[in-house]
């Protein structure tokens, strides 16, 4: 997410609603409909292989019905919240009470469905009372926790579908630093928490969250001019964000976005980053991102290219630390693809003026980029890969979603933006300046949509193990050995820093035969 001028309003899609249904946020919990979860697998790998653990899914409190406490009544309609209902925040949180999700209702309202192994997002849904837009969702733990993430000296893979999904719509998968239980323990008007998907936050500091902190954020708030069922408030939702793949057929991308705070923060004022003050906010808005086509490379991603975007893909995102240990200070953030039973690194760039080429995000490779794209280094103000590695070690909550940009049209993933920018940095995808409005994707590609499947999390170089290619003849592969032999499972290690080179060989020699490494040693 690396616009430079317009803040990007992510996920912040509603349900149109009718007269019965408003998709908002609260704090009590309604009676009015039973409360269900999306059922999704989770596997952990080790060297000794993977171990599936059954998860499930929430729905973000922000896409859900929101009434009075003992009715039927709506507190926001539109663009607007109820005046009586809601005079004030405070009041407002008390009144009002956000409902449950029963079973059918997943597919039917919200276009969301998959099984144990999968989780498919539908784009567009008209149900009974309304059309839904979009969806956010985040992975339980249990039925009032979400799941936290640690991810630092760890790999995090999981497989997309993103055949049915053109220029303007972003199918996302990334990591935030939401609270462990939403929020519910710490602030006292909120009673529903991590079950009904309350406590959202990103390095946007999304102002369309109409509940933050217990508290309705109706203060201040203004209708959003081009759409009709959101708005905006004076308080923001801030934390950091560590996007893994935002994509659709045309473009994909991987952004890392530090905060210069400890995990979530309500923001009002110069610390939101609204508008002109972006810079000065507390998060990285910009973030430092790798996208492929803007880093040079138009060849790789994309239909019928590289990495093809027609088939389903494995995305590989390995967090490295400086000494190879879950401790250390974050040093890298690489990436690998596997489609086919092939594995597929990611290029090095191909930008002209540039000493060096990258193919992963570091410090340097964010220097690099920012200064010769012309873009303000804000990811290095706010800390860069270190203090995005806290944000790791607090935990961070696994997010998923499909969405469409009433603020920036998707240009800044598949595009050129801003528009006039043809010089390097400016096109990031062969999408068309003039494509991704809402207004015309939602009508022309209503059933498009997005799917994840076979989810895991693990030690480096342990959540994936391609087939090798037949040919050109060499060892016989080794079972459980990345590469299919020792020499090729190095050849996969990052060749720096030498501490995370030195771990990755030895995961190698772990898991490839005995003969073949003491040949090798």
């Amino acid at each position: 997410m690396q616009e430079l001028i317009t803040i990007k309003l992510k996920m912040n899609k509603s349900i149109a609603i009718s007269a019965l249904f408003a998709a908002v946020s609260a704090q009590q919990i309604g009676t009015q409909k039973s409360n269900s979860q999306q059922a999704l697998g989770l596997s952990t790998c080790t060297s000794s292989g993977c171990t599936k653990a059954s998860k499930a899914v929430t729905m973000d409190a922000n896409w859900r019905w929101l009434h009075d406490k003992n009715g039927y009544n709506n507190c926001y309609t539109g663009s607007s919240w109820d005046p009586k209902e809601c005079p004030d925040a405070d009041t407002c949180a008390t009144n009002c009470a956000v409902d449950g999700i029963p079973t059918d209702e997943w597919k039917n309202t919200y276009g969301v469905s998959g099984d144990a192994d999968t989780l498919e997002l539908g784009f567009l849904t008209k149900g009974s009372y309304a059309t839904n837009v979009g969806s956010r969702t985040f992975m339980m733990n249990s039925q009032t926790k979400y799941e936290m993430f640690k991810l630092k000296n760890k790999e995090f893979t999981f497989t997309a579908d993103v055949s049915n999904m053109p220029c303007g719509i972003n199918g996302a998968l990334y990591f935030v630093e939401m609270q462990e239980d939403g929020g519910l323990s710490e602030y006292g008007n909120d009673k529903a928490g991590a079950q009904y998907g309350t406590g959202y936050c990103d390095a946007q500091c999304p102002q369309d969250i109409k509940f933050i902190d217990g508290k309705a954020n109706s203060v201040g708030w203004t209708p959003s001019k081009t759409d009709p069922n959101a708005g905006a408030g004076e308080t923001g939702s801030c934390c950091a964000e560590m996007d893994i793949w935002e994509a659709n057929n045309m473009a994909e991308a991987f952004t890392a976005h530090p905060c210069a705070i400890d995990g979530q923060l309500a923001c009002t004022g110069l610390k939101c980053g609204e508008g002109t003050d972006r810079y000065n906010g507390v998060c990285d808005k910009d973030g430092c991102d790798l996208n492929p086509y803007r880093a040079g490379v138009k060849d790789f991603y994309g239909p019928g290219k590289t990495v093809d975007s027609t088939k389903p893909l494995t995305v590989v995102t390995q967090f490295i630390t400086a000494d190879g240990t879950d401790t250390g200070d974050l040093s890298e953030i690489r990436r690998i693809f596997v489609q086919d039973g092939k594995v597929i690194q990611h290029p090095m760039s191909n930008i002209s003026g540039l000493d060096t080429q990258h193919d992963s995000i570091k410090d340097d490779m964010c220097d690099a980029f920012k200064g010769i794209m012309g873009d303000t280094n804000d990811f290095k103000k706010k800390g860069g890969l270190k203090q995005m590695g806290k944000a790791m070690d607090n935990g961070m909550v696994l997010v998923m979603s499909i969405w469409d940009d009433h603020a920036a049209n998707m240009l800044w993933l598949d595009s050129t933006y801003p528009t006039d920018k043809t010089t390097v940095g400016g096109p990031r995808g062969a999408c068309p300046i003039t494509s991704g409005k809402p207004s015309d994707v939602e009508r022309q590609h209503p059933d498009a949509g997005v799917k994840f499947s076979d989810i895991k999390i693990g030690d480096l170089n342990t959540t994936y193990n391609p087939s090798p290619s037949p040919t050109p003849p060499g060892p016989t592969p080794t079972p459980g050995c990345p590469g299919g032999n020792l020499n090729s499972c190095i050849g996969l290690c990052p060749s720096t820093p030498a501490a995370a080179f030195q771990a990755c060989v030895g995961v190698c020699v772990t898991r490839c035969s005995s003969g073949e490494v003491e040949s090798f040693l």
